[in-house]
């Protein structure tokens, strides 16, 4: 049977929003809590956000669960076909497809993508982080994630997106270092990685450290609270209520004991979720954020 032909044009905005809906999917599948942040956004950038969060978050994957696989080769595989499916405005693979679209459309640095992709690489050497490596780490892996979707949230405004940048970085690096705090047992125990530096995690985590840490969170929080206030409304609540999530978590793990910490991932529940976002909606509304 011959399959009934449309134009070309036609064809591609099917192909390139089928590739949109696995990010979609892959969205919804990992993250609760971000999916909810982008319901939050203006609804002609939610598919970029998600495109961004689908290329991370598959990258991610690459080094954190493949582990019966030769992980620096497929990492490089998939670094060779980002930068190709940039070049080409198109891939066969639905998540680079999509990626690519928002790269091209905002004009997201390959600067930007390259410390990513380094981050990621660092994943599969490195195990305990130093001042140096910590910070390129957290950069790649969290800041530049938060400069990407900068870029579509200002949309163009290359004035706004530059007085935007330091507040960024801060909420990419309060986000990974809460993601360090509650995923120790994961990182530690099982895939032997130690990030904080300095910090001697097999008999030496103490409550001292631990406030020293939570201490630096906070000040990053407070940092990022200023840009959100300067974002466009737009996306000012989206972004709010994800900030909004990792402080709620940032409150539970100052509740907690250090050897807690250790062995348990804290979460937000769903119906604690419902609760930030209704409260932090009224927020919004009345300019009080």
């Amino acid at each position: 049977m011959k399959l009934a032909r449309t134009s070309n044009e036609t064809d591609m905005k099917l192909y390139t929003s089928v590739c949109e809906e696995c990010s979609k999917m892959i969205t919804s599948a990992y993250s609760t809590s971000f999916s909810l942040g982008i319901l939050a956004l203006a609804p002609e950038m939610r598919a970029s956000i998600r495109n961004i969060y689908g290329f991370v978050r598959f990258a991610d994957e690459i080094v954190d669960t493949f582990h019966n696989y030769d992980k620096k080769a497929l990492l490089t595989m998939f670094r060779e076909d980002t930068y190709k499916a940039i070049e080409q405005g198109i891939s066969f693979n639905p998540v680079l497809h999509a990626f690519q679209k928002t790269v091209r459309q905002y004009q997201i640095e390959p600067k930007l993508i390259d410390a990513f992709l380094d981050s990621m690489a660092m994943d599969l050497g490195y195990r305990n982080y130093e001042d140096a490596s910590f910070q390129k780490y957290i950069y790649g892996s969290a800041e530049v994630v938060g400069l990407m979707c900068l870029k579509v949230f200002c949309e163009g405004n290359e004035k706004q997106y530059q007085n935007l940048v330091e507040p960024a970085r801060a909420l990419g690096a309060a986000f990974q270092k809460i993601n360090f705090l509650r995923d120790l047992k994961s990182d530690f125990k099982e895939r032997g990685r130690i990030y904080f530096p300095n910090v001697n995690f097999f008999d030496h985590f103490d409550k001292q450290i631990k406030v020293k840490i939570e201490e630096d969170i906070e000040a990053d929080f407070k940092a990022a609270l200023k840009g959100i206030r300067m974002l466009p409304r737009s996306s000012k609540f989206g972004v709010y209520i994800a900030y909004v999530y990792f402080y709620q978590l940032l409150k539970k793990i100052n509740r907690l004991e250090p050897k807690n910490v250790m062995e348990e991932r804290v979460r937000v529940s769903n119906p604690e979720k419902l609760m930030l976002f209704m409260s932090s909606w009224v927020k919004f509304r009345l300019n009080r954020i």
